[in-house]
């Protein structure tokens, strides 16, 4: 993107502008200098709108100037962040309670049960098999092992009915390119079989075991395949010990280029169901394929993509799904494939107060996942749909799981709340009882800390709930260290959920806050809408009055309020900082989308238009302008202290966004606050990210927040 010739004369002008960084004093405050940031005279017409973007060649990562500005900014950051006392004792407290031991639910295939165990510091999980429940564990793919620094990770798995194959797929540095390979558990050791240049796809064995199906993309150009817009994804079939070049076509849609194809086996083998998606619009198309018939047609049985339909199990040709068609919460209905009409349609599990997350059928019998105000709750209902039994929360939380076969008597799940660790429990279903598989040792006392959820009436009246964790005992005299948190977008439910970051901050004094905005799935399709497109405000309306509620409540105040977010998160930190910057003490936007003018340009970036709508469109690219970080950034004002995080292999929310607010952010700046970008090398958006990174992260995130909200030096201090 950008010339060669001007490369040298860019990186001279960086080299020079970055000698000292912390030299120019301000009375008694220390001013930072920034690094120059390459510029053009970029602008661009929006249906009669000239908007300037000078810091356009920063979308270039791999530039010689870019390069030299990413160096320059992390030079100024890291040597902010080592001069925090408060640094390595808060990196040395989270690597203690990091140290404990992780379990994921497992699966059962066969008689085989598979599961994930991290003993603690390890940078990836470990996958381990078992031979019954109470057996010892056998080692079948370590991930540590495939790179010296943890950054190669396993980010999907599937297991063949008997038990025998895994599919595995592997991540380098955080890309959402991944490559399929497939392993025999008997031996622990790889077949031939390789699959590239896939990417948003799970795979799915055939019942015979025989190949799977996955979903790729053609292969890219090796010198943008970070950046370039991922289009035309097709459904293939894999034949074991054969050459992906000879793998089948199974679906492809030409007129198409933003259909996504997940394809899955039912559970009998019969059926190829294919849920077919539109860049991250839960509304979706099922169309299905006989497997008892090779040459038979993938036929369109759901095509009007009014409504989310999600596939749950079939009886023979009868297919039932959790759908919110005409039931906002959800219910499950039942479609005969023989009479496809909707006339012939029947609700089986009618909508509840509650939504309705999804399902599963077991031991016959749905077992049925509920959020009701954003914490779980699961029912059991026969295949009638006649309600059995509630099955028995260990507390205020959330509960995953629940999988497997339909003639599984037995399933596991997990329980996590804000201040209890992941514990996984088996579930008899016949006596609907309980007990735990797998409980981790930790390092604190989980009854020092209490979690609450308090409600709040947003801008326009709405009634909006969050959380509230911290020690038991806190005193609400509007002086606590505060860290306020949110998503607020594409369908995303936040639930509780036990980080040890969290812990660490509320070992520190802080107060954590999850406020559950709109725009996520927490009350169904209905509040989802409410922050989406033209009413996308009302998720920064949200946030900004949870804010105003913890100040009013005297849990904080302002210069003792810290916002973090992540992803559209950052989108959300980035909005509330532009709209109120005089009310947060601090802010941490991580990987987030700041230019909602241009997003859809890049990778998957597309995909989110059904949530932000597009600057394509002029009434859509009014209100996105209204709100758009990037551009709502005004100089001579007086921001918060801001630690911006983007990692230089993203490659879904590419880290130019992150590198044109900080560049525009600190060029805006009027007061003394710091403005901060720390670029993460060899890491993408997060997912896989190794456990020595996560710690260091933290580290740099929470000293950043003591030093801007003045808190203790040594947090641990009687």
């Amino acid at each position: 993107m950008t010339h060669m010739h001007r490369e040298s004369l860019f990186l001279a002008a960086l080299v020079l502008c970055t000698g000292t960084v912390l030299a120019q004093q301000n009375g008694d405050v220390t001013k930072l200098n920034y690094p120059a940031a390459p510029t053009s005279n970029q602008v661009d017409d929006y249906h009669g709108t000239k908007v300037a973007d000078p810091y356009r060649p920063l979308e270039d990562p791999d530039s010689a100037p870019t390069r030299a500005w990413i160096e320059a900014e992390n030079k100024l950051t890291f040597g902010y962040l080592e001069q925090i006392p408060a640094r390595e004792k808060i990196r040395a407290r989270m690597k203690e309670l990091m140290n404990f031991e992780r379990f994921t639910v497992p699966q059962k295939r066969g008689t085989r049960y598979f599961y994930s165990h991290n003993t603690g510091l390890q940078n990836q999980g470990v996958l381990y098999w078992l031979a019954a429940k109470d057996a010892e564990p056998k080692l079948l793919l370590d991930p540590n092992t495939l790179s010296a620094d943890g950054t190669v990770a396993v980010s999907g798995r599937e297991i063949s009915d008997d038990g025998e194959l895994l599919a595995y797929s592997l991540a380098t540095s955080g890309s959402d390119w991944v490559e399929w390979h497939v392993r025999r558990v008997s031996t622990g050791k790889d077949l031939p079989d390789v699959i590239k240049w896939s990417k948003f796809s799970g795979a799915s064995f055939t019942k015979d075991s025989k190949g799977f199906f996955y979903s790729r993309y053609d292969e890219p150009k090796a010198q943008s395949m970070l950046r370039d817009s991922n289009y035309y994804q097709k459904l293939y079939y894999h034949k074991l010990g054969t050459p992906q070049s000879e793998d089948a076509l199974i679906y492809k849609r030409d007129d198409q280029k933003e259909w996504g194809f997940q394809g899955f086996v039912t559970d009998d083998g019969r059926y190829l169901i294919i849920h077919i998606s539109e860049g991250t619009d839960p509304k979706n198309r099922v169309y299905y394929k006989d497997l008892t018939k090779p040459a038979s047609d993938v036929v369109a049985l759901l095509d009007e993509k009014d409504a989310v339909y999600s596939f749950i199990d079939n009886d023979g040709p009868i297919f039932w799904f959790v759908t919110n068609l005409n039931a906002p919460l959800s219910r499950v209905i039942a479609i005969d494939t023989r009479h496809p009409q909707r006339e012939h349609w029947k609700t089986v599990i009618s909508e509840s107060t509650e939504t309705l997350q999804g399902a599963t059928v077991l031991d016959n019998k749905f077992v049925a996942s509920y959020l009701k105000d954003a914490h779980s709750e699961i029912k059991i209902f026969d295949l009638s749909g006649k309600y059995l039994r509630t099955v028995d929360s260990p507390g205020l939380g959330t509960m995953e799981g629940f999988g497997g076969k339909r003639t599984d008597k037995e399933t596991f799940y997990s329980f996590t709340s804000y201040s209890t660790p992941e514990a996984v429990y088996h579930y008899d279903l016949a006596s609907g009882k309980s007990t735990i598989f797998r409980k981790p040792a930790i390092k604190f006392n989980p009854d020092d800390f209490e979690t609450k959820q308090v409600f709040f009436h947003s801008k326009d009246g709405t009634r909006v709930p969050m959380f509230i964790t911290a020690k038991k005992g806190v005193k609400l005299d509007g002086t606590n260290p505060t860290l306020l948190y949110g998503y607020g977008g594409f369908d995303v439910s936040l639930t509780p959920t036990f980080k040890v970051s969290s812990l660490v901050w509320m070992e520190m004094g802080g107060i954590y806050a999850v406020a559950t905005l709109r725009g996520g799935g927490e009350y169904g399709e209905p509040w989802h809408l409410a922050g989406t497109k033209l009413r996308k405000q009302n998720v920064f309306d949200d946030f900004i009055g949870a804010a105003e509620w913890l100040i009013a409540n005297k849990y904080t105040e302002t210069s003792k309020l810290a916002i973090l977010g992540g992803s559209n998160g950052g989108l959300l930190v980035g909005a509330a900082i532009t709209q109120r910057p005089e009310l947060f003490g601090a802010a941490i936007p991580a990987v987030g989308v700041m230019d909602m003018l241009r997003f859809h340009r890049f990778t998957i970036g597309w995909a989110w238009t059904s949530d932000y709508g597009s600057s394509d469109d002029p009434e859509e690219f009014k209100a996105i302008y209204k709100y758009s970080p990037l551009h709502n950034l005004k100089p001579g004002t007086k921001y918060p202290p801001t630690l911006i995080l983007t990692a230089d292999h993203d490659d879904r929310v590419v880290p130019a966004h992150s590198f044109k607010f900080a560049a525009t952010m600190q060029a805006a700046q009027a007061g003394a606050a710091p403005v901060l970008i720390r670029i993460e090398t060899k890491a993408g958006h997060g997912a896989g990210k190794p456990t020595s990174k996560a710690i260091d992260e933290v580290a740099d995130e929470w000293s950043f927040l003591v030093k801007a909200l003045g808190m203790k030096e040594d947090p641990w201090a009687k």
